[in-house]
């Protein structure tokens, strides 16, 4: 499987969360609202999740072993890097990684 496409949808410069990004893998599937957080050993990424009745947060889709989710998350972090240095506040990134 190939990330062949990686969105930053929307930046913050305030707070905790810094983006909301869109990963598509093989063109032909697509996880939204991966979150990147700023936490105190640095930038991180936060899979979605949803709130369930007993008020834990729930991944809806998340990578099955550390591998895979550490190849997510670097290309994440690579392409947000790039466009904090860049000054873009938006950007249709694609990055081609076989996980």
């Amino acid at each position: 499987m190939q990330i062949t496409d990686i969105r930053i949808r929307k930046i913050a410069k305030e707070g905790k969360m810094k983006a909301v990004v869109s990963v598509t893998f093989d063109n032909a599937f697509v996880v939204h609202d991966i979150k990147v957080i700023d936490g105190e050993k640095g930038l991180f990424i936060a899979m979605p999740s949803r709130k369930a009745s007993d008020g834990e947060y729930r991944d809806i889709a998340h990578p099955i072993n550390s591998d895979t989710r550490d190849i997510i998350q670097k290309s994440i972090l690579q392409e947000y890097e790039a466009i904090m240095a860049s000054g873009e506040e938006e950007t249709v990134g694609e990055a081609e990684v076989a996980l």
